[in-house]
């Protein structure tokens, strides 16, 4: 018998599959991201990384500029997505969702960029799975935390669980178990 407590994901670990999930939506050829806005364990918003709303998906026209493969490919062409946590944002804003106090579950550790947006919503708290800053970000990264602006948490989620939701993903979820 399958210890069913044990297969449950924490909080943590059920919003940030929420985040991997809104990453496969992702329109970016470099690397897919996604974001959830919580607040009070609901879900305020989604976000993922594209290509503005009306202009033509990287995806879609196999490239992110005429002659490069993708923005990561070019040091001096900006990338022309919006970040994951911008659009979440950005959702959340477009239906007069207040943020403030929110918690976001980020698939990659926001840019200072991002940053300074979720700060400015009013988002106390990232949880992310990836580290992304390095460098000189750092120093700006860390004073926001010193401030106590915002406060930055890294994640995994569990082996175990991550493949137990990887096996419900092709299977039907919602029949009667008669073990």
């Amino acid at each position: 018998m399958i210890d069913q407590e044990k297969n449950r994901p924490t909080w943590n670990e059920y919003f940030m599959l929420m985040a991997k999930l809104a990453s496969t939506r992702s329109t970016c050829l470099a690397f897919p991201v996604g974001a959830v806005i919580v607040k009070n364990r609901q879900v305020l918003a989604t976000g993922y990384n594209g290509s503005p709303s009306g202009t033509a998906h990287c995806i879609t026209q196999g490239f992110c500029y005429e002659g490069l493969s993708s923005c990561d490919a070019s040091k001096s062409l900006p990338s022309r997505a919006v970040h994951a946590e911008a659009n979440a944002i950005a959702q959340a804003a477009k239906h007069g969702i207040s943020t403030d106090g929110a918690t976001i579950y980020v698939t990659l550790e926001p840019c200072l960029t991002c940053l300074k947006l979720i700060i400015s919503a009013g988002i106390q708290e990232v949880i992310y799975e990836t580290d992304f800053n390095a460098g000189n970000t750092l120093l700006v990264r860390d004073a926001f935390i010193a401030d106590n602006l915002v406060n930055l948490h890294q994640m995994t989620i569990r082996d175990e669980l991550a493949n137990n939701v990887a096996s419900l993903l092709v299977q039907a979820t919602s029949i009667v178990n008669n073990e």
